[in-house]
Formats: structure tokens, C-alpha cells, sequence
């Protein structure tokens, strides 16, 4: 399957025409960017290095770091490099590349929170048995079906959109390439491509999430049929940081995506807390609110300023 295309480039039009607000949105951008790459690469770090870390909780945390550094790099480089330059072009090629590592690196992170609401339940449920159910075989056969199953998702997702033909509009409405944005550019019929995306949306993020719902209905059920309210408390707080990840990827990306393809300032707004935003705040919110993360980011630095003595 080829594309036919008659233009070989798009224009991003991305966040602002105007050339005295561009600087402001790179350096803005770029302290976000910077912030996303030293919060996950201290997280990668830290677990990596701290044996007191090497449980299935931390694993998945640390496949988490990867996955915002990896879907960060999808697109805030070309949105920094489009915000400095004149001509803000990427090619056809280029941005179906762009579309589907977005859609492979997104879709890898919902099954994973997905896998992480699973270990959650299993260890409010089941403490005793935690480390027995989540072994190592099982944890590294989760995130190798997260990854093989997103990146399937996303090949189906361009080999269906390689028919598609462009002709005569060129400009994106968005800092970067979506499928739902060059539909309205196509001159050939979107139905299929429009068709597998739908279907791979439904099955494969609203799967995720409603995994996610259930894997919260019982652990909601397991805390309020503890006792003591101290052990309710401590139960809540192993899957709060969890909890408040999925609220952020999951509400932006639904109201992203829910919302018809405008190229309004909204949708943006969406998009950028989505793709750019959530990133970043990962690692805080499982420093911030992990007493253990802490702890470990502590002894890190208190070995790292020793060595330096």
C-alpha cells in the first residue's frame, strides 16, 4: 500500500501566529520539556538503583518513566523546532511516522495503567500472596503484551491510513500530526481509516479504562471491608499516585478526542495537557505522594553528595 499523495508536506500551524509570542511558548516549552526528561530519567534512576524499589509496583513504574519520555519526544521537539522556525513544515511521511509513535507510545501507557490498576488490586486484596501472583515472569509478560499490543494497534491504524491521498490543503490546525486532523486534508474517502480508528479507540483505550473501573470497584470494596481506619488510609495511599495519573491521561485524552476536530483554542489546550503536560507531572505526583519514592530519592542524593565529599 502506497500513498498517492499530489503535496509532500503539511504546514503545522501549531499554537500562535504571532512572532512576539513564539519565543515566550519555546522557552515556556522548553523548561517543560527539560522538567519532563529530569523528572522521568531521576525516576528511571532512582528505581533502578535503589534494590529497596525492586518490587512489581516500581517496575511498572519505571516502564511508566519510558513511556513519558518516549511520548514526550513524539512531539514536543517538532513543536520547539516549529516555534523558532519560519517554514513549519513536516513531510507526509514525516508526520504519519509522527502519528503513529503518538498512537504507539499513548496506547502502550493506557495498557499499562491498565496492568498497574491490576497490581494495585492484587496487592490491597491479597498482600500475603502479592509478591507469589505478581512474579516476575508474570510482570515482564504484562508490559511486553502493553507494548505489542499498542504497536499492532497503531500499525493497523497507518497501514489503512497509506491509502489515503492528499491533494491541495496543506495546513494542520495542531503543533502536531493526528489522524483526526489530516482527515479533513484527504481528497480520497476516510471511511476506512476513519472506521479502524474508531473501532481501535473503543477496544483499546475504552477497554483499558473500563479494566481500570473494575480493577477500582474492588479495591474500593477490599478498603471499606477493612476495619481500622488506619488501615484503610494506608491502603488508599498505595494506589492514590495511580489514581491521580489516570485521572490526568485519561480525563485530557477524553476530552481531547471526545470533542469534534476544530482546531480551536480548547482543543489545544486538551492536546498539550495530554501529550506535554501529563508527562511532566508524572514523576511529581509519584514523588510527592509515595513516602517510599522519597525515601529512595533521599538516600540517592545523600550517596551522590558523599561520593563528592
Amino acid at each position: 500500500m502506497r500513498n498517492h499523495s499530489v503535496i509532500s508536506e503539511f504546514i503545522l500551524l501549531g499554537l500562535s501566529a504571532d512572532p512576539q509570542i513564539q519565543p515566550l511558548l519555546f522557552v515556556l516549552f522548553l523548561v517543560i520539556y527539560l522538567l519532563t526528561l529530569m523528572g522521568n530519567l531521576m525516576l528511571l534512576l532512582v528505581i533502578g538503583f535503589d534494590a529497596r524499589l525492586h518490587i512489581p509496583m516500581y517496575f511498572f513504574l519505571r516502564q511508566l518513566s519510558f513511556l513519558d519520555l518516549c511520548h514526550s519526544s513524539v512531539t514536543v521537539p517538532k513543536l520547539l523546532e516549529n516555534l523558532l522556525s519560519e517554514k513549519k513544515t513536516i513531510s507526509v511521511e514525516g508526520c504519519l511516522a509522527q502519528v503513529f509513535f503518538l498512537y504507539a507510545s499513548g496506547g502502550t501507557e493506557s495498557c499499562l495503567l491498565a496492568v498497574m490498576a491490576y497490581d494495585r488490586y492484587v496487592a490491597i486484596s491479597s498482600p500475603l500472596l502479592y509478591a507469589q501472583v505478581m512474579n516476575r515472569q508474570l510482570c515482564m509478560g504484562l508490559v511486553w503484551a502493553s507494548w505489542s499490543l499498542a504497536f499492532l494497534d497503531a500499525l493497523i491504524n497507518i497501514l489503512v491510513a497509506l491509502n489515503l491521498d492528499f491533494c491541495e490543503a496543506q495546513d494542520i490546525h495542531h503543533f502536531c500530526c493526528e489522524l483526526s486532523s489530516l482527515y479533513p486534508l484527504s481528497c480520497s474517502d476516510v471511511t476506512a481509516s476513519f472506521t479502524a480508528l474508531l473501532c481501535s479507540s473503543v477496544l483499546h483505550f475504552f477497554g483499558n479504562f473500563l479494566m481500570i473501573f473494575f480493577s477500582y470497584v474492588r479495591i474500593l470494596s477490599t478498603i471499606l471491608r477493612i476495619s481500622s481506619s488506619t488501615g484503610r488510609s494506608k491502603a488508599f495511599s498505595t494506589c492514590s499516585s495511580h489514581l491521580t495519573a489516570v485521572i490526568f491521561f485519561y480525563g485530557s485524552g477524553f476530552l481531547r478526542y471526545l470533542l469534534p476536530n476544530s482546531g480551536s483554542i480548547r482543543e489545544l489546550i486538551f492536546s498539550l495537557q495530554y501529550s506535554v503536560i501529563t508527562p511532566m507531572l508524572n514523576p511529581l505526583i509519584y514523588s510527592l505522594k509515595n513516602k517510599e519514592m522519597k525515601a529512595a530519592v533521599k538516600r540517592m542524593l545523600r550517596k551522590y553528595f558523599w561520593c563528592f565529599k
